[in-house]
């Protein structure tokens, strides 16, 4: 990567437009070249055939559009789910993951290297934060996976490694970039961005963002057990969480997901249940229940029968309630895993 060129992958139209004319090119070049970028997906200027030879050398003298290959693509026996390891280019790593099911293709993105919130359950938290994302890593995610599967994006979940609202300006910058019509084109009622609950964030996305969907990390059905789990709940509560998710609600017009990972012993009882319903009810939501992965940092994963018998205390429940099995458990797809596991490989070399 040259710092001394500027990279355009990650820049808006009007960014774009801004170089062009600090070069002394005419603006209407920068529409071809945002095409060029996000929607037939170039890695070099050389591809912009409808740029003249002249303009392509400038762009090559003045700019870059960088890009991200994967060093490893871990391909799960189970089902079409696909893992992918990026080494960034101060040799760090995230994870994506790509989930391909009957008409739709999920991209599961990283926003973070690492995170700060140290949510007991997770891996991504054992590596701490080392640095957020730029906007166009994160949309080079998507970009780069569409180059190596050939297949169309359909659904964009940000999910992966990281807190999002932890680096809210890039993460929805690049939100945007994905949706954009003449770019990626990606339902904005098809990108979902998850938050284990930085509560301020929540406002400000509804204020600024309500056409994205949200996801929020619930994991318990009370104050004292997810203060045990998750860090963040010592700063605000699950009464100014669900205050957030409410006003997320009104101004969205769209249900809040809530995942909430089930871990045998601890979140997984009828009472648990009988909790949660109670927390929830009156605010229209959606819950995913996730059956913890063992991999994973502590706990374990409750029993089949045990998971089913939680997810039946909600049959007559007034929201959708889903059990989400995971698809890649043989190719180390929670986030953080597959990180840990090469992080330690090059420690041993």
């Amino acid at each position: 990567m040259n710092l001394n060129k500027k990279n355009l992958k990650g820049l808006t139209l009007s960014e774009i437009q801004q170089f062009i004319a600090s070069i002394n090119e005419k603006t209407f070049r920068a529409g071809q070249i945002y095409a060029w970028i996000y929607h037939h997906n170039i890695s070099s200027f050389d591809e912009m055939t409808n740029l003249s030879k002249s303009l392509r050398h400038k762009l090559n003298e003045t700019a870059t559009v960088n890009t991200l290959s994967p060093v490893r693509v871990a391909e799960s026996k189970l089902s079409e789910t696909k893992k992918f390891l990026f080494e960034l280019s101060d040799q760090q790593y995230i994870e994506t993951v790509f989930m391909p099911e009957y008409s739709r293709t999920t991209i599961c993105l990283s926003s973070q290297v690492g995170c700060s919130m140290g949510c007991r359950f997770c891996a991504t938290a054992g590596l701490g934060l080392r640095r957020n994302l730029e906007t166009w890593e994160i949309v080079e995610q998507v970009l780069s996976i569409k180059r190596y599967t050939g297949e169309d994006v359909t659904n964009i979940v940000v999910m992966g490694m990281g807190e999002p609202l932890d680096n809210y300006d890039n993460v929805m910058k690049a939100c945007t970039l994905l949706n954009a019509e003449d770019g990626p084109g990606i339902s904005k009622r098809r990108i979902v961005i998850s938050t284990c609950g930085i509560v301020p964030k929540i406002f400000q996305m509804a204020d600024e963002y309500a056409h994205f969907k949200l996801a929020i990390s619930l994991n318990a059905p009370s104050n004292e057990k997810r203060n045990q789990i998750m860090p963040i709940n010592r700063h605000w509560a699950l009464a100014e969480l669900l205050n957030a998710a409410r006003y997320y609600t009104n101004k969205s017009r769209h249900r809040v997901t809530f995942e909430y990972v089930l871990m045998d012993g601890f979140n997984d009882t009828e009472e648990d249940a009988e909790l949660l319903k109670k927390l929830l009810k009156g605010l229209p939501c959606k819950i995913n229940l996730i059956p913890y992965n063992e991999a994973n940092r502590e706990g374990k994963r409750p029993k089949k029968d045990n998971i089913e018998r939680f997810y039946s205390y909600f049959k007559d429940y007034y929201s959708t309630v889903s059990i989400r099995w995971s698809k890649g458990t043989d190719i180390q797809a929670a986030c953080g895993q597959l990180v840990a596991e090469t992080e330690k490989k090059d420690q041993a070399v």
